[in-house]
């Protein structure tokens, strides 16, 4: 009998990856799988260029192991390759801050929010946009154990309450007040008690494990300022904080992230050390920040997204990477200044901040020369925009990505150097030691190549659970361990996929099943469209009519009958958009996602078609 190791030999070097630090096979052949394991694996150290899958699965193979450090360990190996290298700049704020300045910034909040009396496990809510402090708070948590949660800056009065109740924040920290959003008065309404409680011993009805308010700006009654928990920490505090890094385990969760708060109540997706450090490894991996000189990212994006913590905050720490914060909250005029008064290499941004970038009048006197490349991410990304920011503001390798806050959040990215279909048409290829499957939504069977399905994901990057919501975890990732993305996509052969949109966004006309994204990027295509959003909006016969709602590019004018003439032998005759509405905006979360109930709430008010409801 031959041993197994003899399998591991070089011929077989492809069947071969890593998992934490171990050299494991994958299945190979045999006459219970059908199929040897290459056409199920695919190496993605670099673009794939063989057409190696067979069916809709893919497993990311790589020669990279994955990272078993904590946040804290990954901080300070940057700082110690680093020390003197520009970590972050605030613009707004005029905040600069080395690499070796921001550990010690960071062991002085750690000391201070254990003098507090967090401990270990603790949750702590950080309720703002994107300032140093938030960025800080971060890394402070993690050294000292303590869950971060992101509150979204935008939440009201009750959205705030649930969340921090939810997850039971021990400690907010927030501004006095961002533009409209009062967060102290908001606080005071909800726990009246502050005002005459002593900072730091809080005691409140509505918020039963609330002890402490950090304010960032101001001295409030009842509130800890900002500078009490950079001074509070002692000795015995900072010798407590060294015992503490023995005890957390990459494994511990970090972050809490509320997500899909448009159809129910937010969910507290819950990730690990783990989790994010590793998904900011891998991106930075396959985008470059492994190999380009010395990256510095221009990110508009918040940071209570995952896409500014894990792709900004993270990818800082893992990878070395400068971060360049235009304002607190999004600026289009403001991001293209600071890439070329910061010389940024590489820029973040949702389609929707691109589009606004690209439309600036005055785009064409600004200097771009630095900029190498980018993501856009957050939302689907018509082509059409994808060319518009390679052609006008000359970012050749700008990529796609693809994720979910569930998921870390990215499991699919372009390479900077894909050709302009692969960028433009789909959103990349799996991300390293992940698996992704296109299934049928009703039977959960793996489809064909090219066949559209739900996708669904599993490996290091899916998170722990929602926080204290069994049900819901047990709903959206099955017990083999896949999660449940509700997105509608395909796979090719070499495991680029194609996005087509939610599963609930999906309109049904006539028994058709319709995907508002292919629309979307065929009108994205007309030469006055700026930004096209599709719903379905409710109709007595056909259940659901097709309604675009288009913004038009800067001093441009259109009728409905136009638009539907340039549709007219482009698209299926069923999807053109029996409605056509003219708007100057869209609902937007704070992330810069179309909130698409709200925006088919306000496209059936237009028309006169909610009057039942």
């Amino acid at each position: 009998m031959i041993p197994k190791i003899a399998l591991c030999s070089r011929s077989l070097r492809t069947n071969c990856v890593f998992s934490r630090g171990v050299k494991v096979l994958q299945r190979p052949w045999t006459p219970q799988t059908g199929l040897p394991a290459t056409s199920r694996g695919i190496h993605v150290d670099s673009p794939p260029t063989t057409p190696t899958l067979t069916t809709s699965y893919a497993h990311g193979t790589t020669n990279a192991s994955l990272v078993h450090t904590t946040v804290g360990e990954t901080l300070l190996r940057t700082v110690e390759r680093w020390p003197d290298r520009e970590a972050m700049a605030f613009l707004e704020g005029g905040v600069r801050k080395t690499f070796a300045a921001f550990q010690q910034d960071v062991d002085r909040a750690a000391a201070g929010l254990l003098a507090l009396g967090l401990t270990k496990g603790d949750r702590l809510g950080m309720w703002g946009p994107n300032t140093y402090e938030w960025v800080l708070f971060q890394f402070a948590t993690a050294k000292a154990g303590i869950i971060l949660v992101s509150v979204n800056p935008a939440y009201q009065l009750q959205e705030a309450e649930y969340a921090l109740r939810k997850v039971g924040c021990k400690a907010i920290v927030c501004l006095t007040q961002f533009k409209t959003q009062k967060y102290c008065d908001m606080l005071r309404r909800l726990c009246p008690e502050i005002e005459t409680s002593s900072p730091g011993d809080i005691r409140s009805a509505r918020l039963p494990d609330l002890r402490s308010v950090i304010v960032l700006d101001s001295r409030q009654p009842g509130m800890l300022h900002f500078d009490d928990v950079m001074q509070a920490g002692g000795s015995q505090h900072v010798q407590q904080l060294q015992d503490l890094q023995k005890k957390i385990s990459f494994d511990d969760p970090i972050n809490i992230q509320f997500t899909s708060g448009t159809t129910g109540a937010p969910k507290g997706a819950t990730l690990s050390h783990f989790n994010i450090v590793n998904n900011a490894y891998t991106v930075g991996k396959r985008v470059g920040y492994t190999w380009r000189p010395h990256t510095r990212i221009c990110l508009p994006v918040p940071l209570y997204h995952c896409f500014g913590s894990v792709g900004g905050g993270i990818c800082m720490a893992v990878h070395g990477v400068s971060l360049v914060f235009p304002t607190a909250g999004y600026d289009g005029r403001a991001n293209i200044a600071a890439l070329e008064s910061e010389r940024c290499t590489f820029i973040y941004g949702t389609p929707t901040m691109y589009v606004d970038m690209i439309n600036q009048p005055d785009l064409a006197k600004y200097d771009f020369s630095s900029v190498e490349a980018g993501i856009m991410a957050g939302s689907p990304c018509p082509p059409e925009v994808v060319k518009q920011v390679i052609s006008l503001m000359g970012i050749k390798q700008i990529t796609i990505g693809y994720g979910t806050t569930e998921n870390s959040p990215v499991t699919f990215c372009a390479g900077p150097m894909d050709n302009m279909d692969r960028k433009s048409e789909t959103v990349g290829y799996i991300m390293d030691h992940m698996e992704a499957k296109i299934v049928n939504p009703t039977t959960g069977e793996v489809l064909p190549l090219g066949e559209l399905g739900e996708i669904m994901i599993r490996g290091y990057c899916v998170m722990q659970e929602y926080w204290n919501d069994r049900a819901k975890t047990e709903e959206c990732i099955t017990q083999s361990g896949w999660y449940k993305t509700g997105d509608i996509g395909s796979l090719d052969a070499y495991s680029y996929l194609r996005i087509e949109g939610r599963i609930k966004d999906m309109i049904i006309r006539g028994g058709e099943n319709i995907y508002p994204a292919e629309i979307e990027q065929f009108l994205h295509t007309h030469p006055k469209v700026k930004e096209a959003q599709v719903v379905g909006v409710q109709d007595s016969r056909m259940g659901e009519e097709v309604c675009a709602c288009i913004k038009l590019a800067d001093g441009e004018e259109c009728t409905p009958e136009e638009i539907k003439a340039y549709c007219k032998g482009q698209i299926a005759h069923f999807k053109i958009p029996r409605y056509i509405l003219f708007v100057t905006s869209y609902p937007l979360t704070i992330t810069g996602k179309i909130k698409k109930n709200d925006l088919r709430d306000e496209a059936e008010k237009q028309l006169g078609l909610n009057k039942g409801k």
